[in-house]
């Protein structure tokens, strides 16, 4: 009993630092509907070059896909304003790239990502996250991995107040804080790993659910996309060609655009 309490008296210190650091009030879902406003993030970026497979970095690949998605939507949908929250290689501090979105009111929020399996060079396929409670140990450690940019961040320490990238309990408080846009980010993430099976017949490794923050921070739904695992030779020559960037970008911007006839429903 003794340890229950401690456990439960360490979660509702390190909610209340988290929540004095990160000063996000609750918000609600306005218009819902309209979807004209969509920030593209390419993750990763200059000095983090994230996971690296034999020639590939993932802050390279993931550019050139958001980079091409945001094409491909400004093409077709020429009404939808598409924003990046980079468009060259430099780094971009988390708290900044969901600052961008929520500044400008975007009502979608796409992080592109590689992934990669230090344990298995044969794991492969896509999987999309959204904000939530992991449901595997799989789950956390992506989540880690990504979070772990923080530390590259000048004052980091001072400015995710409360929050440790490798605390289990870290990310499960944090988790628990956006849940107003589950739905439908929820909605998006089925609708991309559908269009990657479909489009490419990619294997879908499903949607997921981490506490991500560069999703927490957001105040639109918001997906974190796992394109593939440059640790895996095969899916690295993938992504790293022209073919296979463009494919991937295809197969979001098709979610985007069921995604979009969606929500107008709605």
């Amino acid at each position: 009993m003794l340890k229950v309490l401690k456990i439960a008296g360490a979660a509702g210190c390190l909610a209340a630092s988290l929540a004095f650091a990160f000063q996000q009030e609750p918000v609600s879902e306005n218009n819902p509907g309209l979807v004209d406003v969509v920030v593209i993030d390419a993750g990763h970026g200059g000095h983090d070059s994230g996971t690296r497979g034999k020639t590939a970095r993932e802050s390279r690949t993931t550019l050139k896909i958001a980079l091409a998605l945001g094409k491909k939507i400004k093409a077709e949908m020429p009404e939808v304003k598409v924003l990046y929250t980079r468009t060259s290689d430099v780094f971009v501090e988390l708290d900044e790239r969901s600052a961008y979105a929520n500044r400008n009111r975007a009502d979608l929020f796409i992080s592109i990502h590689c992934n990669s399996s230090p344990s298995s060079s044969r794991a492969l396929g896509t999987e999309t996250y959204v904000m939530g409670l992991h449901k595997s140990e799989g789950n956390l450690e992506v989540a880690k991995r990504e979070n772990s940019v923080i530390l590259k961040e000048k004052d980091y320490k001072e400015k995710y107040k409360g929050y440790d990238p490798t605390s289990p309990l870290s990310h499960i408080m944090l988790a628990n804080y956006q849940s107003a846009f589950l739905t439908s980010s929820l909605r998006f993430a089925g609708q991309v790993e559908r269009q990657f099976k479909s489009v490419s017949q990619r294997k879908s490794r499903g949607v997921k659910q981490a506490g991500f923050l560069v999703l927490w921070r957001t105040t639109m739904p918001s997906v974190l996309v796992e394109t593939g695992f440059l640790s895996n030779p095969t899916e690295e020559a993938y992504l790293n060609s022209s073919a296979g960037q463009d494919e991937v970008a295809e197969a979001v911007y098709n979610a985007f655009k069921q995604y979009r006839k969606d929500m107008e429903r709605y």
